[in-house]
């Protein structure tokens, strides 16, 4: 009998994993002839997220949970759970019911066919506000068009993927994660579900504007070195400008005669010429800092406890 883990990452989600918890059930008995694991991972929560998944683990022996010693963020919470996921295929999944248990049904048929990783295609992104919407929209298009990997838009963390993918996964142990894109780096073979993303049964999202800012410059960084190359072409611009400036100004000077005032424009490209070049000190140093989180070697996380009745 092959086994499906759930791996449901976890952060302030006391209210909605009972809910989440009894549509696992109706998942897991429609399709019994799976045995299934599900796989809490407590992300350093500050509400009783962990007295409730500890309370589903009593009842039932396929709930298991690693509790992490401090909030890492969703990216390292999920390493977390492939790391300990027992499953021959493993099904990542919010805990919020944004993403339908009963859709892993159709990913478990594409499984079966023989894909390795079945994704879930958003037809809808429910009450995301316009802003929200028109950045994610941006942020594809750009990583997109900038990196090597072709990074799948509008596509989340919900999908199944096969052993093969998850030992793949567990191989990459930088730092500073995008997941998104590791799974479009492993390769293998994919195909989609579409599904209709649920509105949040409780509570509103741990994900903050500038929270999803920094996912987003996470992904670019990760995949691409386009950032360095648009600093070089500003550099670039930027100097054949000033040298052109320069020489129609000399050029006016002898020929014309005509004395060169310009202590606005001297001041303005000072100003312009200095932007440039900490922008460009900016983005280098954002690399640089990558190089230096993975130069240490750390551990990614800490586990406090890990609990599974099926050890």
């Amino acid at each position: 009998m092959k086994k499906i883990s759930v791996i449901v990452p976890c952060y302030n989600e006391q209210e909605s994993l009972q809910l989440l918890y009894q549509e696992l059930c109706r998942l897991m008995k429609a399709e019994s002839k799976y045995e299934w694991e599900i796989l809490f991972v407590n992300d350093g929560s500050k509400d009783d997220t962990l007295q409730v998944i500890q309370s589903l683990s009593a009842q039932d022996a396929s709930v298991s949970y690693i509790d992490l010693s401090r909030n890492y963020g969703k990216e390292t919470a999920m390493l977390a759970g492939f790391d300990y996921a027992q499953g021959d295929a493993c099904v990542i999944m919010d805990a919020d019911l944004q993403h339908p248990p009963m859709v892993v049904r159709d990913m478990l048929r594409k499984w079966e066919e023989g894909y390795d990783d079945v994704y879930g295609k958003r037809t809808t992104r429910a009450k995301e506000s316009w802003l929200r919407k028109c950045l994610s929209y941006a942020f594809y298009y750009i990583l997109q068009k900038s990196a090597k990997v072709d990074v799948l838009p509008n596509v989340g963390d919900f999908r199944l993927l096969d052993r093969k993918c998850i030992d793949a996964l567990r191989q990459m142990r930088e730092t500073d994660r995008y997941t998104k894109g590791l799974y479009c780096l492993i390769g293998f073979r994919k195909t989609y579900v579409e599904f209709e993303t649920q509105d949040r049964v409780s509570g509103s999202s741990s994900w903050t504007l500038r929270g999803l800012i920094s996912l987003a410059i996470e992904g670019i960084m990760s995949f691409t070195i386009a950032p360095l190359r648009l600093a070089t072409w500003v550099g670039a611009i930027t100097a054949t400008g000033a040298f052109l400036y320069a020489l129609y100004f000399l050029i006016k000077t002898l020929v014309v005669g005509d004395p060169v005032h310009g202590f606005p424009t001297l001041v303005i490209l000072i100003l312009f010429f200095g932007g440039a070049q900490l922008l460009a000190l900016g983005v280098l140093g954002e690399y640089v800092g990558r190089i230096f989180h993975e130069s240490k070697h750390r551990p990614n996380y800490f586990v406090q406890t890990y609990y599974s009745a099926k050890k």
